[in-house]
């Protein structure tokens, strides 16, 4: 039932994994390193915590690149709501199996022609 035409970069897990990474990890790592380096007169303290701040802002732009992706793409609905005159239905992208642990669920809505429903309102 996909209509994908763009796909995301990474999955759920390596996306949640390199975001902990950039926002945690590496600037963590920065300052660690900036401060053990002059107590401990650690060499090429400049170059280091340069290297960990220019690979930060790296992984920090595919990140945005790639949640912008998952944004304009279908994926990130488990299914379609869809409302009609008469009868409403949900139909799911996946198998209800696939469900199993989430906590949430959202689904992308399709107002089918003559329903009196105001997709931003309600009922008129």
């Amino acid at each position: 039932m996909s209509t994908e035409t763009v796909k995301p970069m990474f999955n759920d897990r390596t996306y949640n994994i390199l975001k902990y990474i950039a926002q945690i990890g590496l600037p963590a790592l920065g300052v660690f390193y900036a401060a053990f380096a002059q107590l401990w007169e650690l060499p090429k303290t400049e170059e280091v915590v340069g290297t960990i701040v220019a690979s930060d802002l790296l992984l920090g732009a595919l990140l945005r690149v790639s949640s912008s992706r998952y944004d304009a793409s279908e994926a990130k609905y488990d299914g379609v709501m869809v409302v009609g005159e008469d009868k409403n239905s949900l139909v799911l992208n996946d198998d209800v199996e696939t469900l199993e642990g989430k906590k949430d669920l959202t689904f992308k809505v399709e107002m089918l022609p003559g329903n009196d429903v105001d997709p931003e309102g309600g009922l008129p």
